[in-house]
């Protein structure tokens, strides 16, 4: 089953870009199509080795902050080649 995650981590805390540098850098040395703008990252795969994936990087960026959050959706559909139609 393929699916898309648009994930957005926010930091609590005033020296928040080096984690969310971290954060992006590990998702983009997978496996999977990974796509940024400036509010959000989307992931998109198999939901197997997306949420493989998801798991080991949200522990590891939590480990990285003192407080944050992280906004998820999925999508049950590879949405990565979406456009407009307007």
């Amino acid at each position: 089953m393929r699916i898309s995650v648009e994930l957005t981590l926010t930091p609590l805390q005033d020296d928040f870009e080096p984690a969310i540098i971290h954060f992006i850098k590990k998702l983009r040395a997978s496996n999977l199509k990974v796509l940024e703008n400036p509010l959000s990252t989307q992931v998109y795969g198999d939901y197997d080795e997306v949420m493989q994936v998801l798991n080991s990087e949200i522990k590891e960026a939590f480990e990285l902050i003192e407080k944050g959050l992280l906004y998820m959706k999925i999508v049950k559909s590879d949405r990565h080649d979406y456009e407009p139609h307007f």
